[in-house]
């Protein structure tokens, strides 16, 4: 004879669990930060984000640049009906000659 089966209650879920934040979306806590730093970055620079950045760019090059790196785009887009033409040329150039050494 079989045994009857058990039915286990499961709770019911949200009709979206498991999806997650759609891709792209920041997080709320990583957007919070970010709105924080362009906040500070604005008052160092006396309300002029611009101006304090110029500043950075003076005095610290080499963190400016790294953060210059992240904020570049990764891929450079060109307009499909107008596109770049490039051109390399390899020159041999003979040695200047110093004749007041003669």
């Amino acid at each position: 004879m079989t045994e009857p089966t058990k039915k286990v209650a499961t709770a019911a879920k949200p009709p979206r669990a498991g999806m997650g934040r759609p891709k792209g979306s920041l997080n709320k806590t990583t957007a919070i930060l970010k709105d924080a730093i362009l906040q500070a970055a604005t008052d160092a620079g006396d309300g002029d984000m611009a101006a304090y950045l110029s500043q950075q760019a003076r005095i610290n090059p080499g963190p400016f640049l790294s953060l210059l790196g992240k904020v570049l785009p990764m891929q450079v887009v060109g307009d499909p009906d107008a596109p770049l033409h490039t051109v390399t040329r390899i020159e041999l150039v003979a040695p200047d000659h110093d004749d007041s050494q003669d």
